[in-house]
């Protein structure tokens, strides 16, 4: 009787957990880190393993969703540049030469972007900043603690996390991410995490300085020639970010012109002379290996140019046409080493400018909102994306995993506020404690 009478306390228990903001904040920075951490993750528990991971966190995820129901605003959210693209990547098993690994691929890239969905439901800008801010800290200190060890302490590699030990020699190192243009890639968007931290004084000033301090590290030690692009790349973009904020609004729409013939313009003097700048970078080799596996991959794209091989994000081994640019270009690839390249590979022309779009809305809607609004923090999307997209003429990092992950809470973000559809029917989502309000630049 008494059971029963206490039977109800139980669902409700749960319900205020899952609806909960600690419960919200564990679960966003579990998702960035399964994200960031996955070659970690593979190494240390296998496939099986991590997919085991991600599904309880799907799960977990939708739960919250389901408590938090009544406080989701739904409404301008779902960018249909996102929905065009999955849609024509879960198309792509009409026609693809190995479905079982396209449905995987989708099934994978799905997961990442229902955690991305609930990332921004259930979190604001800031606290997103934060959560992503403390785990990379996390997996940035981690990476160099197992450097040291391999190193310096041990002499030898640790083989099952790809860690060579090169540290004796001041690099390259690749920590837990599996190669050094992914730790690069972490170190980067820590980076700008903690500039913005620091700016918001959303950390206390010395974790912020030692934070940045160890980015810093770890990225000069990758001594990986695409990242230092990427990076000039970044700074860039910030000190015109700057220089926007700090323009009287009359004249910030001139000089958003300005800066887009300025970037045009630079973009064709780069690739003119994209042979000095490889030389320049010492990149001769590395770029050597790119450009023999894209003339590859440029010649296939041609049997299917419209719709492409199939989908399936990450490179499925030994399936056609996978396993023959392995075997032409002499070494195993999980990826096209270029996002865009790779898209038009698997899904075709519809799918490569589909993906275009969702980039582009992304960024030209992340931009205009940190260039308008007072509050700083909007400010880390719009440098994220360039990250991404620079990082993604070099590497598919976009298109999987954190990457993934990374551009739909940008793009999401973004979506709330500058979607056409959000302005039919504006409805802010009031703060749920004190720890959601923004913080000023």
């Amino acid at each position: 009787m008494n059971s029963r009478a206490h039977s109800p306390e139980l669902p409700r228990a749960l319900m205020r957990l899952f609806r909960g903001p600690p419960f919200a904040t564990a679960l966003t920075q579990a998702s960035i880190a399964t994200a960031f951490g996955a070659v970690f993750l593979r190494g240390l528990i296998g496939w099986p393993g991590l997919i085991g991971v991600l599904a309880g966190l799907v799960v977990l995820a939708a739960f919250s969703l389901v408590a938090r129901r009544r406080q989701i605003e739904w409404h301008g959210l779902l960018p249909i540049s996102i929905l065009v693209f999955l849609g024509w990547c879960a198309l792509s098993l009409l026609w693809t030469g190995y479905p079982f690994a396209t449905a995987i691929g989708l099934i994978y890239q799905l997961a990442f972007a229902f955690l991305a969905l609930y990332i921004v439901l259930a979190r604001t800008m800031i606290q997103i900043v934060r959560a992503t801010g403390d785990v990379l800290r996390v997996l940035l200190a981690t990476s160099l603690a197992l450097e040291i060890v391999a190193g310096l302490l041990l002499d030898a590699p640790i083989r099952f996390l790809d860690i060579q030990g090169h540290l004796d020699e001041l690099g390259p190192i690749q920590g837990i991410f599996g190669s050094r243009n992914a730790l690069g890639f972490a170190a980067l968007v820590a980076g700008v995490t903690f500039v913005i931290e620091l700016r918001t004084r959303s950390v206390r000033r010395g974790v912020g300085i030692v934070s940045l301090i160890g980015a810093t590290a770890c990225l000069l030690l990758t001594g990986s020639p695409v990242i230092f692009v990427v990076a000039v790349f970044v700074g860039l973009a910030g000190l015109a970010l700057t220089w926007l904020r700090n323009t009287p609004q009359p004249r910030r729409r001139l000089l958003q012109f300005a800066l887009l013939g300025l970037t045009v313009a630079a973009g064709v003097v780069a690739f003119l002379t994209r042979g000095a700048i490889v030389e320049a970078l010492n990149a001769r080799s590395e770029f050597g290996v790119r450009a023999t596996l894209w003339r590859e991959m440029w010649r296939l794209v041609g049997l299917h140019p419209l719709e492409g091989w199939g989908w399936s994000g990450l490179w499925p081994g030994t399936a056609t046409p996978y396993g023959w640019l392995d075997f032409s270009t002499h070494r195993h690839y999980e990826t096209g080493l270029n996002a865009f390249l790779d898209v038009y590979f698997q899904v075709g022309l519809i799918g490569f400018l589909s993906f275009l779009i969702l980039v582009v809305l992304a960024f030209w809607r992340s931009w205009v909102l940190a260039s308008n609004k007072r509050t700083l923090v909007y400010a880390w999307a719009p440098l994220i994306l360039v990250v991404l997209i620079v990082t993604s003429l070099a590497e598919s990092t976009v298109l999987a995993e954190a990457g993934w992950l990374l551009l739909l809470i940008c793009a999401l973000a973004a979506a709330q506020g500058k979607s056409w559809r959000s302005s039919l029917q504006p409805k802010p989502r009031p703060p749920e404690t004190d720890d959601e309000v923004d913080y000023p630049a």
